[in-house]
């Protein structure tokens, strides 16, 4: 597999996206008047780990592990321990499997990944797994007093969807992490009505949506070209 300068690939499109990302983020943090520094970079770092993933690139998941690090700590600091939990011990730890496997399985000689196509097999140990994780993760949140426990539990399983999908380098990858963001714009909705400094962190995962669906609509276009050749 090829590394080349990831920025260099981005379509006028695709820097307006990440551009307007960075921007709608750095804004939404001087708002808040509060907002932590350490929120505004893990932010920063989400989000343009998925323009790259979108994409395909293996920069991309070495981000999401950074970002998932980043992430689980701005959660502790809320009391979020579902978030904590999900991304310290699964999205990172996955994220880092995902990276290896991308590596591994690169379109012919080039820095962009090989999409894959998820098996009946595949899909049924996601399901099984998805219901295991989502128990087991209900109690613990549960025995933790976790804030918005309902929110927090289907976080951990739309978490968990998404990040098995990526590694099998399936392009609904991004519907999955899109409903997953859906659920997290919910939670720190919540976090911003107690405290405002939150806003940043709902402003994150608005654009985490907007760059997941096109993440999706990419990955079909990559999917259709690589069978094409």
């Amino acid at each position: 597999m090829k590394f080349c300068n990831p920025f260099k690939s981005l379509t006028k499109f695709e820097w307006g996206l990440w551009g307007a990302s960075v921007v709608i983020i750095a804004i939404s943090s001087l708002l808040s008047g509060r907002g932590s520094l350490l929120e505004t970079i893990s932010s920063l770092v989400g989000v343009t780990a998925l323009i790259f993933v979108a994409k395909g690139l293996v920069i991309g998941q070495a981000l999401t592990v950074v970002f998932s690090v980043l992430y689980g700590i701005v959660s502790l600091q809320f009391h979020y321990w579902g978030e904590m939990i999900t991304y310290l011990f699964m999205s990172a730890p996955i994220a880092l499997l995902a990276t290896i496997e991308w590596i591994k399985h690169p379109y012919k000689d080039t820095d962009v990944v090989e999409v894959s196509r998820v098996t009946k097999k595949q899909i049924g140990i996601m399901c099984v797994l998805g219901v295991v994780t989502t128990i087991v993760f209900y109690f613990i949140l549960k025995f933790f007093n976790t804030p918005n426990l309902l929110f927090s539990t289907l976080s951990i399983t739309t978490s968990f969807v998404a990040a098995y999908l990526t590694y099998l380098r399936s392009p609904y990858y991004g519907i999955s992490y899109g409903l997953n963001d859906v659920v997290l714009i919910v939670l720190w909705v919540l976090a911003s009505i107690e405290d405002i400094s939150y806003l940043p962190m709902v402003m994150c995962f608005v654009m985490f949506l907007a760059n997941d669906l096109y993440g999706f609509f990419n990955w079909r276009r990559l999917s259709k070209a690589q069978k094409m050749k």
